[in-house]
């Protein structure tokens, strides 16, 4: 484990720890404060998703010579899905903007706000269905069953650097876990705000220094 992983890792203990201090003794400061909306805990994980955004342009701008298209959809598709993510997380800088919702949203999504996760569908929310335990479903096949198939089954190893899939590290799936247990103790109702920042971090890490490092190198 190199340097920054412990350093990222302690201050993300550091940053769970506080939240469940404050989530146990004042659910109001944590929710209000801590956690609040517009602040640094929810810009801090737009910030990270955005990072790593960068992080797969800048592979696809520098070292996909030599790659296979597969490499290069691979590497594209994270580009716009974290894009993607660290503009939902802000409203696509509308806040920040001062930009009024068109009327839609204002009918349609649960906060008034220009974005997908919070629209409503019926009595569904999509944050709800697709945001949260879709998602939750998607992080712990990644997380915990991935890394498992990828030492284990060729087939699956092969798969996944095709396309150009950071492949997780075991001291990136135990911070994980960690982490969940933290905010999961943690009955603040904006609790997953920190979850979300934890995510953020975690993932940068993984994309900066995979197991499977190799397939981000540039070609001779």
């Amino acid at each position: 484990m190199k340097t920054i992983d412990k350093v990222v890792y302690a201050v993300l203990f550091l940053i769970c720890s506080i939240g469940l201090y404050f989530g146990l003794t004042d659910k109001e400061f944590f929710d209000t404060y801590y956690a609040q909306e517009d602040g640094l805990v929810e810009y801090g994980t737009a910030l990270m998703l955005f990072i790593i955004s960068l992080i797969c342009l800048y592979r696809l701008i520098t070292i996909s010579k030599g790659k296979s298209i597969t490499w290069k959809i691979g590497t594209l598709l994270f580009a716009i899905l974290f894009l993607f993510g660290a503009g939902e997380e802000v409203s696509w800088g509308q806040r920040i903007l001062g930009v009024e919702s068109s009327e839609f949203f204002i009918e349609n999504n649960a906060q008034g706000e220009t974005n997908l996760h919070n629209m409503v569908v019926g009595e569904t929310k999509v944050n709800k269905l697709i945001f949260s335990q879709l998602l939750m479903v998607v992080m712990v096949m990644y997380l915990i069953v991935s890394p498992i198939l990828y030492r284990k089954k060729e087939w699956f190893k092969q798969l996944v650097n095709t396309f150009a899939v950071p492949m997780v590290k075991w001291h990136h799936t135990i911070a994980f876990l960690t982490a969940t247990a933290l905010v999961v103790s943690n009955p603040a109702g904006r609790t997953w705000e920190v979850y979300e920042l934890v995510f953020g971090a975690i993932f940068i890490l993984i994309f900066l220094a995979p197991l499977n490092n190799s397939i981000f190198k540039k070609e001779s």
